[in-house]
């Protein structure tokens, strides 16, 4: 056996190899671990925006115009994906709906201008107007409210409430009222009435039934009746802000002959959607979204809710729009950030502060911490204490091979983190200490090589240890 077999070698650490075995153990479970509370906080945040909201619609009839207008909307809202959905309840009419409305038991309602007004309701929306057309047999023109509260009226309409207000409006007492303006059995044409001693016919009807009707032209071809205007709609309306100011525009009975032949000013009432004052901006104004963008789909097939318009957002609106409503209306509505800012920035730091928690225990219970550059120090410095036993240059260079061999283990463990910084002065000292006694030593053994027999005791030295 050699003298150089008889310098004792080191045992090489299998440290690194764990080590990135076990950092690739860590990212992989980063990398899982990451995904998953991605997944979660995506999760979360669309839960979050999109959670569906709820909206209570009181109605009239089950089969009436506001609940198929209803049924509708709700189609609307659930094909377009918005988080909020209604629940329709219908009532007995019109009234009960709003009493429900009143009572704070549903969030939306329909109503007509003449209706009693809760004072909680905002508008939306107009869905429709009522006109009032004041009808005369042909060739008998009726010029002013004077001449026409001296005639017999039959009011056409769906509802009583219809006949009160024209009393109203022509402001005929009580029992004068009753007896001069009635209402039209169910079915009864102009003809009939004019016939039985009507001198004039109101009708109230939906300006969207009326563009539709096709029973005007028959009539106005044999000159069977005349439309005539309300010369005092202006001052009506400012005596009842309930009443609008309207126009029955030309051909809007008959296209030909035209009825009438130019616009006609009348009265007429508006049928508005309405919120609860207390609803939240951001909902109603989605709500106002959906409804004047998909306006075609909301359409009845009798017309109904066929022009649906605006609100009026002023001030001294008869019934004042809802801020939501007004906020869409004004093309003032807040962006995403605008209206999500504080909970998004409230939501960042909270996601930070759990993104820190989670990457400490992540770290604490998976990571195999890197080897301290100051524990190669310690390697470094048995190669040194080795040395003295290096009898040959052979030797030597094995003993700067194992040096060279833990210099670049340090140099690639800093690199891809599997060692630290941590004792770096300390392991470039011992190199560098132990580098020179090598080189020392190499100086050394060249001025004075080993005789033969000092060969022979260093082997029979090792032979006997």
């Amino acid at each position: 056996m050699s003298a150089e077999a008889a310098t004792p070698r080191p045992e090489m650490p299998h440290r690194r190899l764990r080590i990135v075995k076990g950092n690739r153990t860590q990212i992989l479970l980063f990398s899982v671990l990451t995904l998953v509370l991605t997944a979660a906080v995506v999760w979360g945040g669309r839960t979050w925006l999109r959670n569906s909201e709820t909206l209570v619609f009181a109605v009239g009839e089950a089969n009436g115009p506001e609940a198929r207008f209803a049924a509708r909307l709700a189609t609307v809202l659930k094909n377009n994906s918005s988080r909020l959905r209604l629940k329709i309840v219908p009532n007995g009419d019109n009234v009960k709906a709003l009493s429900q409305f009143d009572r704070k038991e549903a969030n939306l309602a329909i109503l007509r201008t003449d209706a009693r007004i809760p004072p909680r309701a905002r508008a939306l929306a107009i869905l429709d107007r009522d006109l009032f057309l004041l009808i005369s047999p042909g060739g008998k023109k009726i010029k002013t409210i004077a001449e026409l509260k001296k005639k017999k009226i039959a009011v056409i309409a769906d509802s009583e409430s219809s006949g009160a207000l024209v009393r109203n409006v022509l402001e005929l007492p009580d029992a004068d009222g009753a007896a001069r303006i009635q209402m039209a059995p169910p079915g009864a044409t102009l003809e009939k009435l004019f016939s039985s001693g009507f001198g004039a016919v109101i009708k109230v009807a939906h300006a969207s039934h009326i563009v539709k009707d096709k029973s005007y032209e028959p009539l106005a071809r044999r000159g069977a009746f005349a439309l005539n205007p309300i010369d005092s709609a202006k001052s009506i309306a400012r005596k009842n802000p309930a009443i609008s100011e309207e126009t029955v525009a030309t051909g809007m009975l008959s296209a030909s002959p035209a009825v009438p032949e130019e616009d006609l000013d009348t009265i007429g009432l508006e049928w508005l959607l309405v919120a609860q004052s207390k609803l939240p901006a951001a909902t109603v104004a989605d709500l106002a979204r959906i409804i004047y963008e998909n306006k075609t789909e909301l359409a009845l097939p009798d017309g109904f809710a066929s022009k649906i318009e605006p609100a009026a957002t002023d001030k001294d609106a008869f019934i004042v729009a809802h801020p939501g409503a007004a906020e869409y209306i004004n093309d003032e509505s807040k962006s995403f950030f605008e209206r999500y800012s504080e909970p998004i920035y409230v939501g960042l730091a909270a996601l930070s502060i759990i993104g820190s928690i989670f990457a400490a225990i992540y770290t604490k219970v998976t990571r195999v911490a890197p080897e301290k550059a100051s524990q190669l120090a310690t390697a470094i410095l048995d190669v040194g204490e080795r040395m003295e036993y290096a009898t040959s240059l052979d030797a030597l260079d094995e003993l700067q091979d194992e040096l060279e061999t833990i210099l670049r283990r340090a140099v690639i463990g800093l690199r891809d983190g599997t060692i630290s910084s941590d004792g770096l002065d300390t392991f470039k000292l011992g190199y560098e200490f132990v580098r020179d006694e090598i080189g020392l030593r190499r100086e050394h053994l060249k001025r004075h090589p080993p005789s033969p027999d000092d060969k022979v005791v260093a082997v029979k030295t090792a032979q006997s240890a």
